[in-house]
């Protein structure tokens, strides 16, 4: 039945001729023309923003140790859009595809790990200890039949990862990266290779997740000279993700960022079982840290919405126009007293929290909320 969505406040999306109300068919497109029948969505006064987008997640459940089930990260979350990566490399792709990507209700787009094991027994098994690791024919085959699904190259650049072989890596996934015509996410953390040696192959498009972490040495914050070329790099269209994970995310130095002008591109939370329970638990919780950080609220709704949509090619990135495919999630924020943690213990109280209440998908409607923390339960 067509719905007609009524009482919403429009945030994330261009400001000209935003309707009071509108219309989703029986084929989930907005539509302006009143029908006989329909069923009202009153939003009771919340936001209505396009769907919330989380750029990195890992959902590559069974084929990856660390991955959890899409269903934790998405709608149920108040997320419309996954985008695993790097969970799959050449060798499991077509599992991840099969299993995941193709079952789901989300949006689900993907990174493929340069290592051709991606994230099979993360950490313990590296995917990027030799050259042995990297079958650049194999990846470049599984691009070309996926180009509907990979939105670009993961490489995980720590010294946990690659050893002794250095920046190597990230120059073979640049190779890759150019041939294939897609971006690098380049996960960056302790050395080697230094912050510097990944910088110095970015491109304008290209994504560092992981940018408020505070491992030193490894980030952004370790020196005047390396957070002005992290800046540098934002200004010239390299992407700044946050990633939060359970090691990447740092509460003083994202405040200190963003009080000096790097603002992320994009809010995700690189969310897996070892952070599911805690320190990350959602977006909703993530997207509420940047916002105590210092981010507005339309710079906080932009990270998690029109600007990873944007970077996806998503239709309708930020759109209520007549004949785009319906995908919007309404949500509050709301005013709270809990206390929350980084990714290296540090607490802070959180004052307000994003707060998702529904997921609307074409014609058919779906409830969400945040995760309950310890303090959110108390």
């Amino acid at each position: 039945m067509t719905l007609k969505i009524i009482n919403y406040k429009p945030i994330g999306f261009n400001k000209t001729n935003l309707p009071s109300s509108f219309y989703i068919d029986d084929n989930g497109l907005i539509s302006n023309n009143e029908p006989d029948e329909f069923k009202v969505i009153d939003c009771n006064n919340s936001f209505l923003s396009p769907g919330w987008s989380d750029l990195h997640v890992h959902i590559w459940y069974g084929g990856s140790d660390v991955s959890i089930r899409a269903n934790e990260a998405g709608f149920k979350r108040g997320v419309t859009t996954l985008v695993d990566a790097g969970s799959a490399g050449e060798a499991t792709f077509h599992g991840l595809k099969e299993y995941v990507i193709d079952r789901q209700r989300e949006t689900i787009k993907a990174f493929i790990n340069i290592g051709s094991i991606g994230l099979v027994a993360c950490n313990r098994i590296p995917e990027l200890i030799d050259e042995r690791f990297i079958d650049i024919d194999r990846t470049l085959k599984v691009i070309e039949e996926n180009r509907d699904i990979i939105c670009g190259i993961k490489v995980r650049a720590s010294g946990v990862i690659v050893g002794s072989w250095g920046i190597t890596p990230v120059q073979i996934a640049r190779k890759v990266a150019e041939i294939a015509n897609l971006p690098m996410m380049v996960h960056i953390g302790e050395p080697p290779p230094t912050l510097n040696q990944i910088f110095d192959l970015l491109r304008p498009g290209d994504v560092v997740t992981h940018c408020f972490n505070g491992k030193h040495p490894g980030s952004i914050s370790d020196s005047p000279q390396i957070f002005a070329n992290a800046k540098r790099l934002a200004e010239e269209g390299v992407f700044m993700d946050v990633g939060h994970g359970a090691a990447s995310y740092n509460f003083e130095v994202a405040k200190e960022a963003i009080d000096n002008g790097l603002k992320p591109y994009s809010i995700s939370t690189d969310l897996h079982g070892w952070n599911l329970h805690g320190p990350v638990y959602d977006l909703a919780t993530t997207v509420s840290k940047l916002y105590a950080a210092g981010l507005s609220l339309e710079e906080c709704v932009n990270a998690i919405t029109y600007n990873p949509r944007n970077f996806l090619a998503l239709d309708n990135a930020a759109s209520l126009a007549a004949g785009s495919k319906a995908d919007f999630t309404v949500f509050n924020v709301n005013d709270c007293d809990e206390l929350v943690s980084d990714s290296q213990g540090n607490n802070i109280t959180l004052k307000s929290t994003f707060e998702p209440k529904m997921v609307i998908s074409g014609a058919k409607t779906f409830m969400a909320e945040r995760t309950k923390t310890p303090q959110s339960n108390s």
